[in-house]
């Protein structure tokens, strides 16, 4: 019995010194907290409120109940956002923005004060959709792909100006997707078409233009053709005219001698007979 007695005080005091164990870790764990790589915390006191400085990376302690931790993620995020704005020739056109942000780190207690953890969700989206705005509404709808550059240079500077007034920094922004509205791209096709067929018309009427200098051309030379011939036989009488039914008749007795079926028979009226070959 006493054996069973001491066994048992035994066992009690044990779990005594195990609960008493389980709480004292409790109680250590709970003044302890960890900041992660790239991650800053804010503490809030709830005496003195927000703390102005931030706490950096590893294992720190708190006071239990009456500090507590907000952890921040300073490393660069990307987020993406569309945004439907009017040209200056009053034209809708769909842009898609990318921006890379993360917060400014001596400003976390600021941003935590005023805009909480989910700060870049708040922001980031309204102050880009009025920068897209504002850019977009100073150029025509053809300026934005001939002056794309430019367009995204004025947006970049505009959003980086903006959301330093929230203490977040932008290391990067970039217009990654612009389209028009089905009206302005049919606009677009029937410009092309008509400017194709304008070219179409021009190389007509050059065309024409050609062929008629070439009328003219060959006009005046026979014109001139038939002017020296006039000259030529009115300074030579009819000595030309006959030169000129010599070289005919030759031409015709030549092409008769090639041909076998015509006899030539001398006589006073110069008589040709076909002959016809026999069958």
């Amino acid at each position: 019995m006493a054996n069973a007695q001491r066994a048992a005080n035994a066992l009690t005091n044990l779990a005594r010194a195990a609960f008493a164990v389980g709480i004292g870790g409790a109680a250590v764990n709970s003044c302890l907290y960890t900041v992660d790589g790239g991650q800053r915390a804010v503490i809030f006191d709830r005496f003195q409120g927000v703390k102005p400085d931030t706490v950096g990376e590893g294992t720190h302690f708190l006071v239990p109940w009456l500090q507590k931790p907000f952890i921040f993620d300073i490393r660069t995020r990307p987020h993406t956002f569309s945004s439907i704005s009017g040209t200056k020739d009053l034209q809708m056109v769909n842009l898609t923005l990318r921006v890379l942000s993360r917060p400014e780190v001596n400003r976390l207690s600021d941003i935590f004060q005023t805009l909480g953890l989910e700060y870049d969700e708040k922001v980031l989206p309204s102050i880009g959709n009025e920068v897209l705005k504002a850019v977009v509404a100073q150029f025509n709808a053809d300026q934005l792909l001939t002056e794309r550059p430019h367009v995204s240079a004025l947006v970049r500077e505009s959003l980086i100006r903006r959301a330093k007034d929230f203490n977040i920094v932008l290391d990067d922004v970039a217009i990654t997707h612009l389209s028009y509205g089905a009206e302005f791209s049919k606009a677009v096709e029937q410009k092309q078409v008509a400017q194709q067929e304008a070219e179409r018309s021009k190389f007509v009427v050059m065309k024409a233009e050609q062929e008629r200098r070439a009328a003219i051309i060959r006009a005046e030379g026979e014109s001139e053709s038939a002017k020296l011939i006039s000259d030529a036989t009115a300074a030579a009488g009819m000595g030309l005219i006959e030169l000129r039914k010599i070289e005919a008749a030759k031409e015709n007795a030549a092409s008769m001698a090639r041909n076998g079926n015509v006899v030539y028979l001398p006589s006073s009226n110069n008589m040709l007979l076909r002959v016809n070959p026999a069958r």
